[in-house]
């Protein structure tokens, strides 16, 4: 399988809302009933911050956003799709966020993860993230349990 990394264009905001809503959908089914994004979001997003894309065999099988904050970047909505995970899309990805953000001269990459995904927290600390606080939820979501944003970082070395 030939696996690559490009930028997301608004014509893939379709693509890319489902890819997330399938992804997400069988990771917090047991707290979260509702879709996790809508489309209307996933184009709101295209005017803050970027979306790269991880093409499987030509499919777009991945995904994760990234958005510049002055000297820092948030990266959020990794995601892959469930019959490809484990496959070493998300780390390519991950790699590619990274490296795309050191070009735009930001210092430090930042995450939330919600803390009822207890399977994450290694995943992001072998990447370097360490844990910096914590944040809500957002609160026009209704979750079957309580949660809670953990908000983790990690510091961009020059490449």
């Amino acid at each position: 399988m030939a696996n690559f990394v490009r930028l997301a264009a608004l014509s893939d905001a379709e693509r890319i809302t489902t890819l997330i809503n399938c992804a997400f959908r069988r990771a917090e089914e047991f707290f979260i009933d509702e879709d996790r994004i809508k489309l209307e979001n996933v184009r709101d997003f295209f005017e803050t911050g970027k979306f790269l894309l991880g093409e499987s065999d030509r499919v777009v099988a991945a995904c994760v956003y990234v958005e510049q904050r002055n000297d820092r970047a948030y990266l959020g909505l990794l995601s892959v799709d469930p019959a490809r995970q484990h496959s070493g899309l998300g780390s390519l990805l991950m790699d590619a966020a990274e490296e795309y953000c050191r070009g735009l001269a930001c210092r430090f990459m930042d995450i939330n993860v919600v803390n009822l995904r207890e399977e994450l927290f290694g995943y992001y600390r072998q990447r370097g993230y360490i844990e910096t606080g914590t944040s809500p939820f957002p609160a026009d979501i209704e979750t079957k349990l309580p949660c809670h944003f953990i908000e983790m970082s990690k510091q961009l070395a020059a490449s």
